[in-house]
């Protein structure tokens, strides 16, 4: 009896810690796409395992609860699969093909959850729905696995980088948890979760432990001329060697090429220059794109967005819509019937 509270305890723990610290996240996303993601996949993670547990130790719970920690399960593999994708683009939110792609997954979960719902299709639900969301999440593990392995390059050695490969990981021991329950226990998912997110929260205090001292001049502004000696520098920098051009350039490394400490180029960029460094380098990268579609023969959207050293199609748009105020097609053609224009004349 006394081993079953202890199996209780440390299964439910993992859920109710998964909520509190997605709750936390959100709040402290301010905005930021990549964190907003990690706090919707652990809140979809915490649910699907206070279903879990609930079920192990009272099977006959209402329907309800079953079919509200599956639909959860539905959204763990997409939620990862944004959180790697979030951080690879430019933009501040998701592009257009990935709100289709969000709207369409609600839509499916929608439809399944109102048109077919668990207390009258039961055998639909046990033999169909549900073996159909495992799959489904295997498929976003594999998605959000080859994301990272595409782009292992700019995330080497990154925060960002070991907070998706420690998310990544996770999320695998999860699912083959579940996956396997069928020769351990059912509570094994549970317990995998639970294991997780304590691992990951000593992994963050102990990161945290090992951080460098504040610098003396972070918590000060900058003096306008040394600020302005250093952003001509940078600015330089970018010019002779064009490193806006390629897509997994980091701000460590272009700190480390100026020989300045990357909080001190954060804090340039960011309190003298009124941008972050995404935003200083989509700025680069819209300039070049805006001579690339004036040349001829023109070259295909794709190939411009490329050369200019953006990642993706939708943070090209985005980019260049924001700075330019229309799309780089609609640019094209104005700079077409601008030149045919003065020839004529």
């Amino acid at each position: 009896m006394l081993s079953q509270h202890f199996l209780f305890f440390f299964a439910m723990l993992g859920a109710f810690n998964g909520i509190g610290a997605a709750t936390f996240l959100w709040w402290r996303a301010e905005g930021k796409p990549t964190l907003r993601w990690l706090s919707l996949l652990i809140l979809m993670v915490g649910v699907r395992t206070g279903k879990s547990v609930a079920f192990y130790f009272w099977p006959d719970i209402p329907l309800i609860v079953l079919q509200l920690g599956l639909t959860a399960c539905f959204m763990i593999g997409p939620c990862l699969f944004f959180l790697v994708r979030s951080s690879q683009g430019d933009a501040s939110g998701p592009g257009r093909i990935d709100r289709w792609h969000i709207a369409a997954l609600l839509a499916v979960a929608t439809a399944v959850n109102v048109l077919l719902p668990y207390d009258h299709n039961v055998d639909l639900w046990r033999n169909v729905i549900t073996p159909g969301i495992n799959y489904a999440w295997l498929v976003y593990l594999l998605l959000a696995t080859a994301q990272m392995v595409l782009y292992r390059e700019r995330l080497r050695g990154t925060p960002s980088g070991t907070l998706l490969l420690g998310a990544l990981a996770g999320v695998w021991i999860i699912w083959t948890a579940y996956y396997t329950a069928g020769y351990t226990s059912y509570i094994v998912g549970a317990l995998s979760f639970t294991f997780v997110l304590a691992l990951s929260v000593l992994a963050y205090l102990r990161l945290r432990a090992g951080q460098a001292p504040i610098e003396p001049y972070q918590d000060r502004r900058i003096p306008a001329p040394e600020a302005t000696t250093q952003l001509q520098a940078l600015a330089e920098l970018m010019a002779r060697e064009r490193l806006h051009l390629d897509p997994a350039l980091t701000l460590p490394r272009v700190a480390r090429r100026l020989g300045i400490p990357q909080t001190r180029l954060s804090q340039l960029l960011n309190d003298n220059n009124q941008t972050s460094f995404k935003q200083y380098l989509a700025q680069l990268r819209v300039i070049e794109a805006r001579a690339l579609l004036q040349q001829t023969p023109p070259k295909p959207l794709e190939v411009v967005a490329e050369e200019a050293g953006f990642q993706s199609m939708s943070t090209f748009h985005s980019a260049f819509k924001k700075h330019e105020g229309i799309t780089p097609a609609a640019f094209r053609t104005a700079s077409a019937d601008s030149q045919n224009r003065f020839q004529q004349s």
